[in-house]
């Protein structure tokens, strides 16, 4: 949390969330796997004590572990690269400093099995290696899974297949994303489209952080945790939904900007305060309006079948 966290806010949202989380748990606990209620659910937020599971069912990391037993492990011990261990022993104290659990004075230190896993898939995946970024998605998915291999392999389901080309040497999928949401911003939101083309503003200036690290310490982390709820379930269209939803709401205040350096803090700021905190609303709000969907289709009515709950 920054200096300036509103501590009292965040209570506040959190004790009526409380309900929710509760609500919702109870019903994952009776949910069947596999059933047709199953992408309505996960909408509707994993409850925390489920939610490693989920994943890895929902990503195939779970089928892929299975068939591989043994193969983490066997990543640890082969030959190591030099190259590859300098660049990820430089980002472990930049990964969540303020969290305790990644403190050096911690026992046992996070920081170790975030090396082991960030080692294992550079070993791995060696067309991508290490990229920054990819310390920050690890990390959360230790925080979750609270298990060193269950957390490669999500990182596999991740870099390897949902968002493919994000962290290559080329970053070919990201730029390509980062464009194609260029585009949707001028089909849907065609006024902040004009904005950013009279100012001259590159899409990667403003929205690489939210692509690169899936919304990491960019967005609360309740509110991260539901996106990649979605993320792994129906891959990455959910991070156009949740960036043009972000932008949408948004609108007047970014259309308000003169310069580059204004536009680039208008973008900072869209994703602080109660629209970005309030999480359970705010995935109802970036899975439902069919104009902010890209391909302009809506799972808005079968969302519908559960009410508010």
């Amino acid at each position: 949390r920054p200096e300036d966290f509103d501590d009292a806010a965040y209570e506040k949202f959190f004790s009526s969330y409380l309900v929710t989380l509760t609500r919702r748990a109870i019903k994952w606990s009776r949910l069947v796997p596999r059933s047709r209620t199953v992408k309505r659910y996960v909408r509707k937020g994993v409850p925390l004590e489920h939610r490693a599971r989920v994943w890895m069912a929902l990503s195939g990391a779970q089928a892929r572990m299975d068939q591989n037993p043994g193969y983490y492990h066997r990543l640890l011990q082969g030959e190591r690269n030099p190259r590859l261990e300098d660049a990820i022993r430089t980002d472990l104290n930049r990964t969540f400093p303020d969290n305790v659990k990644f403190r050096k004075t911690t026992d046992p230190c996070l920081q170790k099995t975030l090396y082991n896993v960030l080692l294992a898939y550079g070993h791995h995946n060696q067309g991508v290696g290490y990229c920054q970024g990819m310390n920050f998605i690890a990390g959360y998915l230790i925080l979750i899974t609270n298990n060193e291999e269950e957390s490669f392999w999500l990182l596999d389901a991740l870099v390897g297949r949902i968002v493919p080309d994000y962290y290559s040497p080329a970053m070919l999928g990201l730029k390509t994303d980062q464009e194609v949401l260029g585009e949707l911003v001028r089909a849907k939101l065609p006024a902040v489209g004009a904005l950013m083309e009279r100012l001259g503003v590159l899409w990667t200036l403003v929205v690489s952080r939210w692509f690169i690290c899936l919304f990491v310490d960019v967005l609360p982390v309740e509110t991260v945790l539901r996106i990649w709820d979605c993320l792994f379930n129906e891959g990455s269209k959910i991070i156009f939904r949740v960036a043009l939803t972000l932008i949408k709401q948004h609108q007047e205040f970014i259309l308000e900007a003169t310069s580059i350096p204004d536009i680039c803090e208008k973008f900072k700021q869209i994703t602080k305060g109660s629209f970005v905190m309030e999480c359970h609303t705010f995935m109802q709000v970036s899975g439902s309006p069919p104009h902010l969907q890209p391909g302009g289709s809506s799972d808005h009515p079968e969302g519908a079948q559960d009410g508010h709950q």
